[in-house]
């Protein structure tokens, strides 16, 4: 009887044990959408992006080949500020 106890015991906690759910976002731009709104300003070469709690701070280079740095809202998609 002794044998059966800790697998009766594993069983009964792995049947127990709830499932772990992906983080939901909320509505939140992706990383795709954020690129598309900061090329579609200018960027062409992206060399960072981070999202940054309620924005994504996206860093590369314009056709020109100067910094820029654009900051998206990450709720409603619209441009917060550009560094050049």
């Amino acid at each position: 009887m002794r044998k059966y106890i800790i697998p009766i015991v594993a069983v009964i906690a792995l049947a127990s044990a709830t499932p772990v759910m992906a983080y939901d976002t909320g509505g939140l731009l992706s990383m795709q959408e954020a690129l598309d709104v900061a090329t579609d300003i200018g960027l062409t070469t992206v060399s960072h992006t981070q999202f940054a709690g309620d924005k994504w701070e996206i860093q590369g280079r314009d056709r020109t080949g100067r910094y820029i740095e654009v900051a998206v809202d990450a709720t409603t998609g619209d441009v917060l500020w550009v560094n050049r």
